[in-house]
């Protein structure tokens, strides 16, 4: 399907239905969460990914005040968007909770104020970089999107391989499904945006080969980010299906056809972080 305009991207994105309704949280058997065995190295990758969605509504708030969040079909997207993404981090809590990893009444409050000054003083200098450059900088807003979007959702499809929990599963496949969707809207706009000039793709490939670090990285201390990508991405096939999934899909896009940053920095983290394992 090949879009033409912002507003139909839009429209295409409203016609999809939401995944993680009450009705699909609530035929999720939580009960059965702790009859099936899970591996405790994957509570700290939970905890991780749970902590990433629901900063989302900080990342919300400073786009909101740039003139890509005000764009009327990207910030419709982003209000649906980022109610998508708090409840993920919800459901992941509470499978945490289910699994018999017990979390503060208060975690997401927690997880706001553990935020580095230097990261929320970084987020507003971008958000003052991108008003001060006005509508072309809505093409890097949206690549990061979709680069953010595409490796979340393959960190979940590993974990979902990985841990092997029936609940779980069913759990991310619902998460996944949702984040395709975001995938789509941010890949889909930012290909539109792209296209509109090559001072555009020009300053886009700059931001991204020199600022672009994995999702959460920065918001969320670098160790925790390397243990993630350690645990997930520890071997050759999974290395190869993130080129396939992530990497490729965003060289299709103008100005991007020779990037490979992200499987070369996905497999330099994990490489890394195995060789420390190791030596511990």
């Amino acid at each position: 399907m090949v879009f033409e305009t912002n507003k139909d991207v839009l429209e295409w994105y409203e016609r999809k239905p939401r995944i993680l309704t009450p009705e699909f949280i609530s035929s999720i058997q939580w009960d059965e969460v702790k009859n099936y065995p899970l591996n405790e190295r994957f509570i700290p990758v939970l905890l991780y990914m749970r902590d990433v969605e629901t900063l989302t509504d900080m990342y919300h708030r400073e786009m909101l005040r740039t003139p890509t969040g005000k764009d009327p079909y990207i910030s419709k997207f982003m209000e649906r968007w980022g109610v998508e993404e708090v409840t993920h981090g919800e459901v992941l809590n509470r499978f945490l909770n289910e699994a018999g990893f017990h979390t503060d009444e208060q975690w997401q409050d927690k997880v706001r104020r553990n935020v580095s000054k230097a990261y929320i003083a970084n987020t507003y200098l971008t958000a003052l970089l991108a008003r001060f450059i006005g509508k072309k900088f809505t093409a890097t807003h949206m690549t990061f999107g979709a680069v953010h979007e595409m490796s979340t959702a393959q960190g979940y499809r590993q974990l979902a391989k990985l841990a092997g929990h029936p609940v779980l599963t069913q759990l991310l496949n619902g998460i996944i499904r949702e984040e395709a969707a975001h995938t789509q809207f941010y890949w889909n706009v930012a290909r539109l945006e792209l296209n509109k000039n090559e001072t555009s793709q020009k300053m886009t490939r700059f931001i991204i080969e020199h600022f672009w670090r994995p999702v959460g990285q920065g918001s969320i201390h670098k160790r925790r980010t390397e243990y993630l990508i350690g645990t997930l991405f520890a071997d050759k096939p999974s290395l190869r299906t993130l080129d396939k999934k992530v990497t490729r899909r965003v060289q299709q896009l103008p100005g991007f056809d020779d990037l490979t940053l992200i499987t070369e920095t996905i497999g330099r983290i994990a490489e890394n972080a195995s060789m420390q394992l190791t030596i511990a």
